[in-house]
């Protein structure tokens, strides 16, 4: 890997950034106790945090979005029921099978990727009957991730719950980048989730976490989610050192996730100006259609010091984060540029 040009630009996700040294201070500071006995002080306030600002009943802590996700599956459907997503979902492309594998259930996906539609989402739910899978659960994901950080505005989750109410349905809005789509609307994560039985979110995309994420719903569902995650192995001890650093992200990387999405919006158009297809990014993350194959420029890039995702054949996708700045997509623009256009 190239190295004339200092440390690499990483835009393979928002998942790769290192803690700072504010943040890995406020954990070794943290105030902990055993979780397994529900002590410790720190996981119990973040979850009363989350829980309040979805305004819901209550949250559950766990280790990643994936268990985030399964947990909130589990609690809505019963082996051999079917849940319904948009295509590209994360929890069908990126969660190891674990719905079927864990739960039983299947999934149907539903329209283009990331795009949805009310009326897809009425034709696609079955009519019950015995020979049938069982349709349960939507699962809505905001911002979408194969979607190209697609965002779905407070209005329209509520028309795609009132379907899915209308049909018998329950829903999970897989909110891994919510606070993304939040900044981006320019309104509160609450009204993002008034229409939705249950929530996750994540502190290590976005907000900088180095691990975390969360489950909120009513009572009762998180309290069944809480069994559910000491059967997977997710109970913790001390994890108020987690808890502390999504503390410090929420308080100190919260505000500046607009600067993430500036920057994506300018390494488009960096491209687009190069007669690059590119997406218009609405959040953080960027998808490039090229004419060469993705997998060979995500290698020639690499050469350079630039990382980037292979998304499809001839898709690259680039994630902007808070160890990213602006000359850093400028140097990935370029470097991107010469490789397209030798």
């Amino acid at each position: 890997m190239a190295t004339v040009d200092s440390k690499p630009v990483d835009l393979r996700s928002d998942t790769v950034t290192q803690p700072s040294a504010a943040m890995r201070q406020a954990m070794a500071e943290a105030e902990v106790g055993d979780d397994v006995y529900g002590e410790d002080p720190s996981i119990r306030a973040l979850e009363a945090q989350l829980a309040e600002l979805v305004n819901k009943e209550a949250a559950l802590f766990v280790p990643s979005g994936t268990m985030a996700n399964q947990l909130a599956i589990a609690t809505h459907t019963s082996p051999g029921d079917e849940v319904l997503t948009a295509t590209g979902s994360h929890c069908v492309w990126y969660e190891s099978g674990a719905g079927a594998a864990l739960w039983g259930v299947q999934f149907l996906e539903v329209g283009r990727t990331g795009e949805m539609t009310p009326n897809e989402l009425a034709e696609a739910v079955r009519e019950r009957a015995y020979y049938s899978p069982n349709p349960k659960l939507l699962v809505l994901e905001n911002t979408h991730n194969r979607g190209g950080g697609s965002v779905l505005t407070a209005e329209e989750t509520d028309i795609f719950a009132a379907v899915a109410r209308e049909k018998g349905l329950s829903v999970h809005l897989d909110g891994a980048r919510l606070w993304n789509a939040a900044a981006a609307l320019g309104t509160s994560l609450s009204e993002l989730t008034r229409a939705t039985d249950t929530v996750s979110l994540c502190f290590s995309k976005g907000l900088g976490a180095p691990v975390g994420s969360i489950l909120v719903g009513d009572r009762a569902r998180i309290e069944k989610a809480h069994r559910l995650r000491k059967m997977l192995g997710g109970g913790m001890r001390q994890s108020g050192v987690l808890a502390a650093a999504c503390h410090f992200a929420l308080r100190e990387n919260r505000a500046r996730l607009s600067e993430d999405h500036a920057n994506a919006a300018h390494f488009a158009e960096q491209l687009r100006s190069a007669g690059i297809a590119v997406q218009t990014p609405r959040t953080n993350i960027v998808m490039v259609d090229v004419q060469q194959p993705a997998a060979e420029l995500v290698r020639g890039l690499r050469e350079q010091g630039i990382l980037l995702s292979a998304f499809g054949p001839q898709r690259l996708r680039a994630v902007t984060h808070l160890d990213v700045q602006r000359a850093d997509v400028e140097r990935a623009a370029a470097a991107l540029i010469r490789l397209v256009q030798p």
